[in-house]
């Protein structure tokens, strides 16, 4: 994993939880104090500031990626591009940026706000509950992925039509299709209805 100043003090490489701080939050999305990550995440969940990313290339195909199954929270599922949760005081934007280059290598070509979206999933196979008020962003990648084998166990590019195939029999993470039903409008804006998001 690169290292910057972010993640000089923040290191989780392999995803565990240990010492990261996660930022609670209100119904509102106003910070009110930290938690433990792991902790954040044990039942029934503390409301806690996150970020989905979804990057789509010049065909309008969206990115997904499969997690390592090295993570110690859905391992080995498919999801969106890149999703994770800012540091306290982290903005919402960096972090996504941030992110998204350590764990695909690659920096959006363009980034976007899509607004946000709050759920609350558990995930039956972990035991864990996502509590989350989630900053959803959307943008382009042009650039070659160079993937963090520690993060991400493989990629793909879908079309709308082979998302639908592969999510009928690949596993995917348990708030995958909030986020991207949340993210949907600003989807639409900037892949064209050609792209049939």
């Amino acid at each position: 994993m690169p290292i910057t100043p972010a993640t000089a003090t923040h290191s989780s490489s392999n995803g565990t939880a240990d010492g990261i701080l996660l930022e609670l939050v209100d119904e509102n999305g106003v910070t009110i104090g930290t938690a433990e990550k792991l902790a954040a995440h044990q039942p029934p969940g503390q409301l806690h500031r996150a970020f989905s990313v979804f990057l789509f290339d010049e065909q309008g195909r969206l990115l997904l990626q499969q997690r390592a199954l090295g993570k110690y929270h859905s391992p080995g599922v498919w999801s969106n591009t890149c999703c994770g949760h800012p540091y306290p005081g982290e903005a919402p934007f960096a972090a996504a940026a941030r992110r998204t280059f350590e764990e695909l290598g690659v920096s959006p070509s363009l980034l976007g706000e899509a607004g946000t979206v709050r759920y609350n999933h558990p995930d039956p196979d972990s035991g864990l509950v996502e509590q989350e008020y989630n900053h959803l962003f959307v943008g382009l990648v042009q650039s070659p992925l160079r993937p963090d084998p520690e993060e991400v166990g493989a990629t793909a590019f879908v079309t709308p039509a082979e998302l639908a195939e592969r999510h009928a029999k690949d596993t995917f993470s348990s708030w995958f299709m909030t986020v991207l039903d949340a993210a949907r409008p600003a989807v639409g804006e900037l892949t064209g209805p050609s792209a049939g998001w």
